[in-house]
């Protein structure tokens, strides 16, 4: 599954409901993570603002996908959900197969 997520375009998103704010996220990718003043993880657009709607995706950057996709892997919370935008089906993230 790996191999063929990197030549599609991914979305990343967060689930907030299950955000432990431990800030990993924002470490290993902060082009994409950032922890708000309410102690939680949003992602981040393109230019930079924080997408603080439920279930606001942002487009993954191909140079940040081993990033974020580490975050994905490493968040105690288990509420990053990485997936492919033609599809919608997760590839890394609580929900990936």
């Amino acid at each position: 599954m790996g191999l063929d997520a990197t030549d599609e375009a991914l979305e990343v998103w967060i689930d907030q409901d299950l955000c432990t704010g431990d800030g990993i996220c924002a470490q290993y990718a902060p082009e994409v993570f950032e922890l708000d003043i309410d102690g939680l993880a949003y992602v981040k657009s393109a230019d930079d603002e924080l997408l603080q709607e439920p279930g606001a995706t942002t487009p993954v950057p191909l140079t940040l996908l081993t990033d974020v996709r580490d975050s994905a892997k490493e968040c105690p919370g288990d509420c990053i959900h990485v997936r492919r935008v033609s599809d919608k089906v997760e590839v890394y993230g609580p929900d990936a197969e």
